[in-house]
Order: structure tokens, then C-alpha cells, then sequence
């Protein structure tokens, strides 16, 4: 009993999220970009000492993105005059939602829910103004140690996996594509449990394997009854896993904004560059009330050794090609999306230069 109580506490951090407010200092002026080289911007607005009120709605509460919560906790955004209010959307559906419906004024997601909205047909299409992670941030966990784990072990095996459609599921099908293994025939993947529930599952005996995010990956870890194999992070390469985006009218009415949020989110992106696991385990601390912080260290360290988090914000078409080729690979794409459309890096080229 004492075990299911800590998986499901420890996995309720990542599906549950929080709801965060940040105070204000007074802002600090930035230089905000009227260049793109995808897509123009407007003449931005004229400086202001009022502060900039944002609602921030998130895909989930997650270690994985640490640069963010060293962001808010390290006073990045009071410095840059942001007034930050940090919604979770409990799954990129919903917080696509919000972004759409005026609810969230940023999303942050995977940036394939930008592409399925402007394949649906939109005159307001939103726009990936700066990529945090460039890793898938799941693991693969097997009910034994498997120092010499292959991909080929899966073959004939139950894996309990994601949604069909969402990022984890399709990194996972791009993985065993990649090694000539055919998701649908060579193995049997379980995707009838609730996110955040596949560890709980698997903890009672569920599958052979599970796909799991942290921290419920350590989790299983912790209690013995699941040990890491293999990351999907470092088997499927740079992928741009989440970005944040805006609805274009958003980015065009209030470019100063968007300037000043992603200056803070650079900021956090050079502090996790620049300090150890311990150190942004230390800042992030409030942010996982409910985590130990030998656990929050440890997960930190996990995704630190895998070069999770990118030096800059700046979403490269390299990437974008990639995401889509992943989407194509799964059958989740029926046409493919031209960069310039849904990406616009005038913004982390400015945070990224101001350094």
C-alpha cells in the first residue's frame, strides 16, 4: 500500500500541475525585434513602466522543464516586468484550447498541436516563438536491470505507451521504426491507461515495460519495482519536444510582451547552463512542494546528462523538419506545414544576442 501511495503521489506532480502566480519588481527595458525570417512582425509597442500582465498555460507541471520554473523562482520575469500567471492545462488539447479562446495569452506544448490547428483551417494560426526543450523527456522502463538493453528486447513483449497522436507515443513509434521494428505487429502496446497512470498500473503488475515521464520514472525506480532501460530523449535525437507559442494577433499586438517573456525565459536557459544538477534542483525546490529534493536532484541530473535543454530559444528548421518527419511517420500528418508559417525566432535571436 505504502508503494502505490508513493507512485501515485509522485505521479500526481506531473499530471495534476500546479496554478502559480508571480509578484512584480520594476521592469527592466528590453529591445524588442521588428525581424523574422519567417514571418513579419509589427512595429511594437512603445516602451512601457506598466507592467506586462501574461497568462502562461501549460501543457504540464514537469521537472522536464526546469529552465521555465528557474525562470520564475530565480525573479527572471519581475526583472524583465512581467507579471506572470502560470495555468496547467492538464494536455496539449486543452492548452491549445486556451491559447485559442483567449483564456492563456502563451501556450506551451508540442509544437504539433500548432500544426494539426493551422491544418484545420485557421485565420489567427499560432506561432512557436521559442523551443525549451530538445529532447523527448520519457523513459522506458523494464521490471528488471537491463545493462544491455536493445530495442529488439520489445519484440513479442507488453508495453504499456501513450496516446495515439500525442508526442510520447509517436517518439516511441519513430524509435522502433527506426529499428525496424513495426509497432503494430511486433509487439503489443497497451494505450487504454489514463496519462499519469501507466506507473500506477505498471507497479500492480501491468505490462513488461512502461513509458513513463519523471518523475514517476524515478518513482518506480525508488519502490524497486521498475528500473530505467533506455531514454527515449537520447535514442530519438534532437527532437524539439515543447516550444511556446501565441495566436499571430497576439504576437503582432503585443511584441514588447513576448520580447520581454522570452528574455526571462533565456535567462533560465543560461542558468541551467551554467550550474550544476544540485544547484537548479535547489531553485526549482518550491516549485515540487511534494518532491524530495535528493528526487528533484536526481531527475534534474537525469535530463542534465542527456543535454535536455537547448543553450537558446531559437527554433531551428532543422528541428521543424524533423517533428514533422515524426508526425509523417506515425500517419498523424496528412500534409506538411512550410516552416516560415508556424515559426518565428526574430524573438529568442534577440534574447539569445542580448546574453
Amino acid at each position: 500500500m505504502k508503494k502505490q501511495l508513493l507512485i501515485t503521489a509522485l505521479c500526481g506532480i506531473l499530471a495534476i500541475g500546479t496554478m502559480i502566480g508571480c509578484g512584480q519588481k520594476s521592469p527592466t527595458p528590453s529591445s524588442p525585434t521588428t525581424e523574422s525570417p519567417g514571418r513579419e512582425t509589427k512595429q511594437p509597442e512603445k516602451a512601457s513602466s506598466k507592467k506586462q500582465k501574461i497568462t502562461l498555460n501549460e501543457v504540464a507541471h514537469s521537472i522536464f522543464y526546469a529552465p521555465m520554473y528557474v525562470a520564475i523562482e530565480e525573479g527572471y520575469f519581475e526583472e524583465e516586468g512581467i507579471d506572470l500567471l502560470l495555468v496547467t492545462g492538464f494536455g496539449a488539447d486543452k492548452t491549445m484550447t486556451a491559447v485559442l479562446s483567449g483564456d492563456a495569452d502563451i501556450g506551451f506544448m508540442g509544437s504539433e498541436a500548432s500544426i494539426y490547428t493551422y491544418l484545420g483551417g485557421t485565420d489567427d494560426p499560432v506561432i512557436n516563438f521559442a523551443q525549451l526543450t530538445q529532447r523527448a523527456g520519457n523513459f522506458l522502463v523494464a521490471r528488471e536491470p537491463m545493462e544491455n538493453f536493445q530495442w529488439g528486447d520489445l519484440v513479442g513483449r507488453n508495453v504499456l505507451g501513450g496516446r495515439k497522436g500525442g508526442m510520447p507515443q509517436m517518439v516511441f513509434e519513430y524509435i522502433l521504426h527506426k529499428h525496424n521494428i513495426n509497432p503494430a505487429s511486433d509487439l503489443t502496446i497497451d494505450q487504454s491507461i489514463d496519462f499519469g497512470s501507466t506507473a500506477a498500473a505498471f507497479s500492480g503488475g501491468q505490462g513488461d515495460f512502461t513509458i513513463e515521464f519523471e518523475p514517476s520514472a524515478t518513482a518506480l525506480e525508488k519502490e524497486g519495482t521498475g528500473y530505467v532501460v533506455a531514454s527515449l530523449g537520447v535514442d530519438s535525437g534532437y527532437v524539439p519536444y515543447t516550444a511556446f507559442c501565441a495566436k499571430n494577433s497576439f504576437i503582432e499586438e503585443r511584441p514588447e510582451a513576448i520580447q520581454k517573456f522570452t528574455n526571462a525565459l533565456q535567462k533560465g536557459m543560461d542558468f541551467v547552463n551554467s550550474h550544476s544538477p544540485e544547484e537548479i534542483a535547489l531553485s526549482i525546490e518550491n516549485q515540487f512542494s511534494e518532491t524530495e529534493i535528493d528526487t528533484i536532484t536526481t531527475i534534474v541530473t537525469r535530463y542534465y546528462e542527456q543535454e535536455t535543454w537547448k543553450e537558446n530559444l531559437i527554433f531551428e528548421e532543422q528541428s521543424f523538419t524533423l517533428l514533422q518527419n515524426i508526425l509523417e511517420d506515425s500517419g498523424e500528418l496528412k500534409e506538411r506545414v512550410p516552416y516560415e508559417n508556424l515559426v518565428n525566432t526574430s524573438f529568442a535571436k534577440t534574447a539569445a544576442s542580448n546574453k
